[in-house]
């Protein structure tokens, strides 16, 4: 039987689900629908597709802590090649074929993007096996999902012949249409492109080698001199570079005779704005959904978030209410897509709130500025059992917890002055409140 190897791809920044993605930390890790990110439920709707073996994750070096920390949340085990720089999909899909080419010459590669939503988990394992044994004679097999609404904000498949048990050849891809021409493809069995796919690895590289000689190229020296680092591949920057920054829909997908869609049974959505969230989410009998502290009085079809303040509701119909610690977003449900305008204006502005949280994340330390004034600014960490970090010169205080290190040790209500930066380490969790001066 092949072996599938499943592939994410982990990059995006999700600028339309803004305030609450955004570079810093953008929406595949955030825990959006429930319990789980749309990252880590990924991992476990592939990993009895896996069989045992590490699910290969390609990302940049900002969002590797990320991937790390929530795949060891739902203990599912990765290897993560780390990209040098975004160079689009053709390059990130290359370098992942190279990598399992490498470890399996006859491997399928399941390349599957981080950021989206699927509704039924074993019809999608059901049509991930159909589309590897179609791979494995050679395809290159995409998901093709069922439109459930004339939507004008993805591409669309027309399937042609059928090419084996479950897949189809591709007639055509086709962009994103207007709505008429997207109500026209409901009728006439057009599919929405999921941007997922299925191929052999050697296959891949070799349409690339045809199509994108560059991408391939630039993909085999990057993982030949790549370094593993403890489980994360950094690739190498100088054969990286070397590919050409397309993407593969471009690269390959367009121009390969090779191309299959295997109609997909399951609902799915990419989670690409805040009516997407809306139509995913559980709701209650009048349509509202909700998340975090929240309450909702003669109210319908709302979307109401907050990972801060209560939120309190009265009287409206159909809006989206998002709310951050420094941020509030209220539209109607229709005008979701707008919110990309909104945050390119604030970018514009040079406003920081439009690329970063306030509460900085990042090797199991939280940091949350909490208030400033004058030269002052207070702040508290949180640290996650042995988690390290540089404190800052300024006034120390552990209101929880145990930190050591090389100014010494410290336990709950001890204060300390710093007067020069001191490396802790957290024995414990720890909470510390820590003040500095400009």
């Amino acid at each position: 039987m092949t072996a599938i190897y499943p592939v994410i791809l982990c990059g995006g920044s999700g600028t339309r689900l803004w305030p609450s993605s955004r570079p810093d930390r953008p929406k595949q890790f955030l825990k959006l629908l429930g319990h789980y990110s749309s990252f880590q439920e990924t991992l476990l709707r592939v990993s009895d597709l896996a069989e045992g073996r590490e699910i290969v994750i390609v990302t940049g070096s900002s969002m590797t802590d990320f991937v790390r920390r929530q795949a060891e949340e739902i203990a599912v085990p990765i290897v993560v090649l780390v990209e040098p720089e975004a160079r689009d999909s053709a390059p990130a899909v290359a370098a992942a074929a190279a990598y399992v080419e490498a470890r399996d010459p006859d491997g399928v590669a399941l390349i599957l993007a981080a950021d989206h939503h699927v509704g039924e988990p074993e019809l999608f394992r059901d049509a991930a096996r159909s589309a590897a044994a179609a791979a494995a004679r050679g395809l290159i097999v995409t998901f093709g999902v069922k439109p459930s609404a004339p939507a004008t904000g993805f591409g669309y498949i027309r399937p042609g012949e059928p090419a084996g048990e479950g897949v189809f050849r591709v007639a055509a891809f086709v962009e994103k249409p207007d709505l008429e021409t997207a109500q026209r493809y409901l009728t006439e069995g057009y599919l929405w492109n999921s941007g997922n796919f299925a191929f052999l690895a050697s296959v891949m590289l070799s349409e690339l080698e045809q199509f994108e000689p560059s991408v391939a190229e630039g993909a085999r020296a990057a993982m030949a001199n790549a370094v593993d680092d403890d489980g994360m591949i950094r690739l190498d920057a100088g054969g990286f570079r070397r590919a050409a920054k397309i993407s593969l829909d471009y690269a390959v997908m367009e121009r390969t005779d090779k191309a299959a869609v295997a109609p997909a049974a399951f609902s799915w959505s990419d989670l690409g704005a805040w009516d997407a969230i809306w139509d995913a989410s559980p709701k209650d009998d009048v349509g509202n959904a909700t998340q975090g502290d929240v309450t909702l009085l003669d109210t319908t079809g709302v979307l109401a978030r907050s990972t801060g303040p209560f939120v309190g509701v009265i009287g409206v119909s159909d809006l989206m209410i998002l709310v951050e610690p420094d941020a509030v977003l209220v539209c109607r449900r229709d005008d979701a897509q707008a919110v990309k305008t909104l945050v390119d204006g604030l970018k514009a502005q040079g406003r920081d709130l439009a690329r970063r949280h306030p509460t900085a994340i990042g090797g199991g330390v939280e940091r949350q500025p909490l208030t400033q004034a004058g030269a002052a600014a207070v702040a508290v960490w949180r640290f996650e059992p042995g988690s390290s970090a540089t404190l800052p010169v300024g006034s120390l205080q552990v209101l929880a917890g145990d930190l050591t290190g090389e100014a010494g040790a410290w336990a709950t209500g001890d204060r300390q002055e710093l007067t020069n930066q001191a490396s802790v380490t957290a024995t414990t969790s720890a909470t510390v409140l820590i003040t500095t001066w400009r």
